[in-house]
């Protein structure tokens, strides 16, 4: 019965957070209308969260490893519960973006919890099992968002897709206390490190996002590129030298397989993030802007696209299981670069519906093999005991992909086209597409470099993110 309850809360509450990734895309024409904003106002409401999503990851895995995972898990999903209100009341784009920052917290606290409490929970024979469910939630949670979101403005408002937040958010939290808690061997902080990589994130953002409007070499928008470029040097410098580091580099360099496997497996996940979300931003817009549907009939029209992540999650593991997981995250990534590069490519502002399917279909086969395999290559290569640390890096490098990958999709989108009318904004959103299916495509080949098997992790060494966990307790 324990684990019954493990597999409910972790997978609702990993649907949950997933979802508010892309929960706002069919309300994001509402939102620019009714709060008077641009596609800047539009980026900051998407990247508010995921940047503070993907900087405090590591953090909140630390603390969850130092604390008790079980009890870092309530606070992440009452802080959520709460910015989900704020963000349901905010009054003008700048409160927005504010709740939606403190949501990311939140959603920090939850995301690499609910993957390993839900690992701790099962014995290492029904591991992938468990794995496959948690990735079928996560992608239901991605793939879905844009459907639930459109659903609820149509017959709401756009505030409603943050209030359905908070009903879940309660009926969560005391569930909560029927679950096993777990601790693990990475309990130090960073603090330091995670200043450096929010100041230097924020710069990096920042400018992009402010470029295509004010001028790439504007005195704000070239300071801030500057800065954030310095810093995340400096970043990654301390990083190399800090006694317990937010990002352990040693997991990365190694020169054993798990290391590369390792380093790999994130790149692939940064990579994914970076095409398919930054692509989602600008194309989810389509058909609202262009062809004039309504939020629900165009969350309708793109479940071709939302649903199939559903149908191909749960088989995912099985696959990996008979092929490797490599040649299933390829084969993902492939898909996802055929859907998008055929979307841009037949992208025109009186495209008859008939002829997104197949891009919708494509894509989505692809993001909905992608999450289990990448949650299995990436907890398989890093050293036991450190399943926290791993599961918070990777959900980082995926979240600032997410970011930049909407950052800069969006300043190509500016740049070729805009909002002026339904030409303008299919030439930037064809851009767009095709720069991401690019993007995706170098994400397919890097993909086949994985090593074969995720088991070999007796070469990676320990990072020295914290003491022995004995030590940590008798701290």
């Amino acid at each position: 019965m324990a684990r019954l309850w493990t597999f409910v809360v972790t997978g609702i509450a990993v649907f949950m957070v997933t979802m508010d990734n892309l929960v706002v895309t069919n309300a994001l024409p509402v939102i620019r209308v009714e709060l008077n904003t641009g596609l800047e106002g539009l980026e900051w409401t998407v990247n508010a969260y995921t940047l503070t999503f993907a900087v405090f990851l590591l953090t909140a895995a630390a603390l969850g490893d130092r604390f008790g995972r079980r009890r870092l898990l309530a606070i992440g999903l009452a802080v959520f519960t709460l910015a989900s209100a704020a963000a349901a009341l905010s009054p003008d784009i700048g409160t927005l973006v504010a709740a939606r920052a403190v949501q990311g917290l939140g959603g920090a606290m939850v995301m690499p919890l609910t993957l390993t409490i839900l690992a701790d929970a099962v014995p290492p024979e029904k591991r992938g099992t468990a794995l496959g469910i948690w990735g079928a939630m996560s992608g239901l949670g991605v793939g879905l968002g844009p459907v639930i979101g459109g659903a609820v403005v149509d017959q709401g408002s756009w505030q409603w897709i943050f209030w359905i937040n908070v009903p879940v958010g309660l009926v969560l939290l005391p569930l909560v206390a029927l679950l096993r808690e777990s601790r693990g061997g990475a309990g130090r902080l960073d603090p330091l490190g995670v200043g450096l990589a929010t100041v230097a994130l924020f710069g990096l953002v920042f400018g992009l996002v402010r470029g295509g409007e004010h001028g790439w070499t504007s005195g704000p928008v070239l300071t801030s590129l500057v800065a954030g470029g310095v810093l995340l040097m400096v970043f990654l410098w301390w990083q190399a030298r800090a006694p317990h580091p937010m990002v352990p580099l040693t997991l990365f360099r190694g020169r054993g397989v798990a290391s590369r496997g390792f380093a790999i497996a994130n790149g692939v996940a940064f990579v994914m993030a970076f095409g398919m979300f930054g692509a989602v931003f600008v194309g989810a817009q389509f058909l609202q802007t262009v062809q004039g549907y309504s939020p629900l009939e165009a969350g309708v029209r793109t479940l071709p696209w939302t649903a199939v992540p559903a149908l191909a999650a749960p088989v995912s593991g099985i696959l990996a299981d008979r092929i490797g997981a490599r040649w299933v995250l390829a084969l993902s990534l492939a898909l996802q670069a055929a859907g998008i590069g055929a979307l841009g490519a037949i992208a025109r502002p009186d495209v008859p519906y008939g002829e997104l399917v197949l891009p919708f279909v494509l894509a989505g086969l692809g993001m909905g093999l992608f999450f289990a395999p990448i949650a299995r290559v990436t907890l398989g290569f890093a050293p036991r005991g450190y399943e926290g640390v791993a599961s918070g890096t990777s959900n980082t490098l995926r979240q600032l992909g997410t970011v930049l990958g909407v950052a800069v999709l969006g300043v190509v989108f500016s740049t070729v086209g805009g909002y002026a009318d339904g030409q303008r904004f299919t030439d930037g959103m064809r851009a767009a597409e095709l720069v991401g299916a690019v993007i995706l495509a170098a994400g397919a080949v890097l993909a086949t470099f994985l090593p074969a098997t995720g088991e070999a992790v007796e070469d990676t060494p320990v990072p020295a993110v914290a003491k022995p966990l004995a030590a940590v307790a008798a701290d």
